[in-house]
């Protein structure tokens, strides 16, 4: 199975409650855009595991590569 930026962002959807998700792809590189409430008061790493836990085994077997910008709602209305 081909990962897609479209199903990466259908997981992050369904493991996190986001306000907004972007994801960007070639297949073996993505990049997300990933804002959520619950990186409140979390330091970027902590932020990052939330991520990977919504990912689950997926960040091990399908997706190899994958930069985040995570951030609250506050700090994305900047």
């Amino acid at each position: 199975m081909v990962t897609t930026p479209e199903l990466i962002h259908g997981y992050i959807q369904n493991g996190l409650a986001c306000t907004h998700l972007e994801v960007e792809g070639d297949g073996q590189h993505f990049s997300a855009v990933i804002v959520s409430p619950a990186f409140a008061g979390k330091s970027r790493i902590q932020r990052h595991q939330i991520v990977y836990a919504a990912l689950g085994d997926r960040m091990r077997e399908e997706i190899h590569a994958l930069s985040m910008k995570t951030l609250t709602p506050e700090e994305y209305q900047g």
